[in-house]
C-alpha cells in the first residue's frame, strides 16, 4: 500500500504525513447538507472534494468508513442559538410537515449530487434519528461539570471548560477576545456568556419539531448532532474530519469542545477544511441570497449564466482550483473549464488510435508517478489535472507519429490517464447524440464529408466551407489533414 499522502491539518496548521490510526480501516467523517432548499454551487464544493479524497483513500487500498450527515433538525436561522428552525420555518410556509420539506430536500441533494458523479457516502445519518444519542452526550457534559441548564434549555460552558481544556484550538480564537467583545448585559438572555451554545433548546409553544427529554420538550443544539454521530458510527475519536471553511468556527470548534468535555479527547486527528465559491469576491449563500442552484447551472435559467452548464463542467471547474483556494464563479471560467474538460475527454477517446511500436519514447512510469505525486501533496487536483493535459498532448503526438509506446507502456499509459481523470477526479464522458446514436452520427457525417470532398475537388469552395461553418454553429468541428478530414463533437 503506497504510503505518502500528505494532508493539510486545520488543528496543527501545516500539512501532515496521513496515518490511520487503524489501518488499512479510514474513518471519514463530513459535515452534509441542512435539507431546506435546493443545492448550490456552494454545496457542491464540499461533496466533490470529499468525494475526490474517498476515491483517493479508496484507491490506495484502505477500506474507508464514509459517513456524511443530513441535518434535519436544530440548524437555526442565525446559527447562534436564536430564531426559528431553518426546516420548520420552511415548513410553516409552505404548509407542510417539517419532515415532508426535508425528504423532498434530501432527494433532489442525492438528485444533483448524482449528476455531478458524486459517490454515495457508505452511511448517511440524520440528525433527526439520533435524539437518543444526543442526549446521553447532554448527560456526559452536565455530570463532569462543563454545562448548565437554564429554563428547560441546556447550554455549554465555555469559559468553565476553558479554565481546564483550551477553547479556540481549531479556529485559534482566544476567549479572552470573546469576553471583552461579545459580554452581553445581565439579564439580556439566559446564557452566562453569549458564545456559550446551545445543546438542547426547550421548544417554544409553536415550535413544530420537539421531543421529550429530562430538561424539556425541546430540540438538539445544531453543534451537538455532528458529534453524536461522528461518535456512533466512527468512535471516540477517528482519523479525519471534514467540511467547508464556513464551519470551522463555530461549528467545528464546538464539536471539538463537546467531544474533549464529553469523552475526553478531540473527536478526529486530521481536519480538512475547503474554502469557498464566491460571486465578484464575496462567499456564494443562501443566507446572502447570491447563489445559484445546481438546477440553474445544468438549464441555464439564471439570469447570470450566458448558457446551461453541464455536470461535468462544474465538477471539472471546482477540480481546477486546490481544495484550499476560493474559487470565484464566472461565465469566462466555465467556459474555459468547458474548453479543457472536453478537451481531456477527446484525448480519453483518440487513445484507441494509438499503434504500439517496438518501442517508447515517453516515460509512462515517470508520468504515473508525477499523477501520484500531485495527489499525495495535499490533494492538489489542478496540478493533476495539469498533468493529465500533458499526457493530452502526448496522445496527439503519438497519432501523429512523432511519439511511440511499446505494447506494454502504451496499456499502463492508458490505464493511467483512465485511472486519475475517471476513476480518481470522477470525471466522465457526457451523453450526447454521438453516444447515443454513434452508428447513424458517423454515417451522416461520412456522407456530409464526402459530398464536401467532392465540392472542393470541382473547385467549389463555397459549398465546402458552408458545410464546414454549418457543422461548427452545431457544435462538431472540422480539421483537415493531408488526406483526410477528422470531425469532433466541441459542445
Amino acid at each position: 500500500m503506497r504510503n505518502s499522502l500528505i494532508l493539510y491539518n486545520t488543528l496543527t496548521r501545516k500539512k501532515e504525513l496521513f496515518v490511520p490510526i487503524q489501518p488499512p480501516h479510514v474513518g471519514l467523517y463530513v459535515c452534509g447538507p441542512t435539507v431546506y432548499g435546493d443545492p448550490h454551487l456552494g454545496h457542491a464544493r464540499p461533496a466533490i472534494t470529499f468525494d475526490l479524497l474517498f476515491r483517493y483513500l479508496t484507491h490506495l487500498g484502505y477500506k474507508v468508513r464514509y459517513v456524511r450527515n443530513i441535518t434535519d433538525v436544530g440548524h437555526l436561522e442565525n446559527d447562534a442559538d436564536e430564531g426559528e428552525d431553518k426546516i420548520a420555518q420552511k415548513a410553516r410556509v409552505e404548509q407542510l410537515e417539517p419532515m415532508e420539506v426535508a425528504q423532498y430536500y434530501c432527494d433532489r441533494y442525492h438528485q444533483f449530487m448524482d449528476a455531478l458523479n458524486v459517490k454515495r457516502p457508505s452511511i448517511e445519518p440524520r440528525a433527526s434519528g439520533h435524539i437518543i444519542e444526543q442526549l446521553q452526550i447532554v448527560k456526559e457534559i452536565l455530570d463532569k461539570g462543563f454545562a448548565y441548564e437554564k429554563n428547560g434549555s441546556v447550554y455549554f460552558d465555555v469559559e468553565k471548560y476553558n479554565q481546564k481544556h483550551k477553547y479556540g484550538t481549531l479556529s485559534g480564537r482566544v476567549l479572552d477576545d470573546l469576553l471583552s467583545t461579545t459580554r452581553e448585559l445581565e439579564g439580556q438572555t439566559e446564557k452566562r456568556n453569549s458564545f456559550d451554545f446551545a445543546l438542547w433548546k426547550k421548544a417554544s409553544p409553536t415550535h413544530i419539531m420537539r421531543w421529550p427529554s429530562p430538561y424539556s420538550d425541546g430540540f438538539p443544539g445544531w453543534h451537538l448532532e455532528c458529534t453524536a454521530m461522528s461518535t456512533k458510527y466512527l468512535g471516540e475519536q477517528f482519523d479525519i474530519h471534514g467540511g467547508g471553511m464556513d464551519l470551522l468556527f463555530p461549528h467545528h470548534e464546538c464539536e471539538i469542545a463537546q467531544s474533549v468535555a464529553a469523552k475526553g479527547k478531540t473527536p478526529a486527528r486530521y481536519w480538512m477544511h475547503n474554502n469557498m465559491i464566491t460571486i465578484n469576491g464575496q462567499k456564494m449563500g443562501k443566507s446572502l441570497g447570491n447563489f445559484i442552484t445546481l438546477e440553474e447551472f445544468f438549464t441555464g435559467s439564471h439570469s447570470m449564466l450566458t448558457k446551461a452548464w453541464s455536470p461535468m463542467t462544474i465538477r471539472f471547474f471546482i477540480l481546477q482550483a486546490h481544495y484550499r483556494s476560493t474559487v470565484d464563479f464566472s461565465n469566462e471560467a466555465l467556459q474555459a473549464a468547458e474548453k479543457g474538460f472536453n478537451r481531456l475527454m477527446d484525448a480519453l477517446q483518440q487513445m484507441e488510435k494509438i499503434k504500439p511500436a517496438s518501442q517508447s519514447t515517453f516515460d509512462v512510469k515517470e508520468f504515473k508517478e508525477k499523477c501520484y505525486a500531485a495527489l499525495d501533496d495535499d490533494l492538489n487536483s489542478p496540478v493533476l489535472i495539469a498533468h493529465l493535459f500533458e499526457g493530452a498532448k502526448i496522445i496527439n503526438s503519438a497519432i501523429a507519429g512523432k511519439e511511440t509506446f511499446s505494447k506494454n507502456d502504451l496499456e499502463e499509459f492508458r490505464q493511467t490517464m483512465h485511472l486519475f481523470s475517471e476513476d480518481i477526479l470522477g470525471l466522465k464522458v457526457e451523453s450526447t447524440a454521438e453516444s447515443s446514436h454513434p452508428e447513424v452520427l458517423d454515417g451522416v457525417m461520412n456522407l456530409l464529408l464526402s459530398i464536401r470532398q467532392q465540392a472542393k475537388k470541382a473547385k467549389d469552395f463555397a459549398t465546402a466551407d458552408k458545410i464546414r461553418d454549418e457543422l461548427k454553429q452545431l457544435g462538431i468541428e472540422l480539421r483537415d489533414a493531408k488526406d483526410k478530414t477528422e470531425w469532433e463533437i466541441k459542445n
